[in-house]
């Protein structure tokens, strides 16, 4: 065993010793490669791999993977709220991907809110967004009616964000560190728009082709880029389209495993295909939303936990 490493051996066995555990270590990674997932959990490989180091406690962790029923005793002076709380936290300490909503759980606004309240429009374009996230309306009905009501041009947009910056919620970015440290991927799912949130993924270090947005047309000949429309196209224009978003996903990487966050009831609908919906109550709570969510969060400090401690790509 490893254990015999540890103990004074003849020097002559020592070479003997060395060259069984470098075989038993290839061994287990060709098995690992073949079993696929759990190759790339265990991460065993020559430049991992120290058989004078490793103990068998070490081993037996690297081989068995964490049940969300162990990652819950972890947490077992913490109270939770979910219908599948110990589910979500495996999906998510062993995700591919993640998938965030943005207005209201990466950001602490309502995006759309912030431009129509800049715009002298904040009380009217409110009132359609509650529809929306409370699942009171389709969504793609909520979208065309808030752009009507304010036709924001590309000009108008740009000033908001530099008088109003949106604002990370608290944690949300050690979350997705965290997460990129895991090895998972990390997307921004969202019914908002584009080029409002392609500076919030710049501040977080996510790429633009991981955004999955809806875009407006702005009228290229005029001076202030006026607005013209809407992409119809987008998945997320419309009602299920997270679902769908979801889908595309897994389809064009081969995901196994992902998660979607966020506030909202259109949130809610991603799962499935997603394989856990985790709900954020943090900026806004919604009574319909945190009964069909498999884990309900108020902050992102027990998600953060979660990935940092049992995350697939730990030892």
């Amino acid at each position: 065993s490893a254990l015999c490493m540890q103990t004074k051996t003849p020097n002559f066995y020592k070479p003997f010793i060395k060259s069984f555990y470098q075989q038993l270590n290839y061994t287990m990674h060709r098995a690992f490669t073949s079993a696929g997932r759990l190759a790339k959990n265990a991460s065993l490989s020559t430049n991992t791999f120290n058989p004078f180091k490793m103990t068998i406690n070490s081993f037996a962790n690297r081989c068995f993977s964490t049940s969300g029923s162990d990652i819950m005793a972890h947490f077992s002076n913490e109270k939770f709220e979910g219908n599948n709380i110990a589910s979500a936290m495996k999906a998510l300490a062993t995700a591919d991907a993640v998938c965030f909503d943005v207005d209201s759980t990466v950001i602490q606004e309502e995006g759309i809110d912030v431009l129509a309240a800049s715009l002298g429009k904040g009380e009217e374009v409110s009132a359609w967004t509650m529809k929306a996230m409370n699942g009171d309306t389709k969504f793609e009905d909520a979208l065309a009616a808030r752009l009507d009501i304010i036709k924001p041009s590309r000009a108008s947009i740009l000033k908001c964000l530099e008088d109003h910056p949106l604002q990370l919620s608290p944690g949300v970015d050690r979350l997705v560190e965290a997460l990129a440290e895991n090895g998972t991927d990390v997307y921004l799912v969202s019914g908002g728009f584009r080029i409002m949130i392609e500076p919030v993924a710049k501040t977080l270090c996510i790429s633009k082709s991981n955004i999955v947005a809806n875009t407006i047309f702005f009228d290229d000949s005029t001076e202030t880029g006026e607005y013209t429309g809407f992409c119809r196209d987008e998945p997320t224009s419309a009602d299920m389209g997270k679902p769908k978003a979801v889908q595309m996903i897994k389809n064009e990487f081969g995901y196994k495993t992902v998660v979607m966050v966020g506030d909202g009831a259109t949130d809610a609908q991603a799962k499935p295909p997603a394989d856990a919906f985790i709900g954020f109550g943090g900026v806004a709570v919604r009574d319909a939303v945190r009964e069909k969510a498999c884990w309900f969060v108020y902050d992102f400090e027990a998600m953060i936990k979660v990935v940092e401690k049992f995350g697939k790509n730990k030892k």
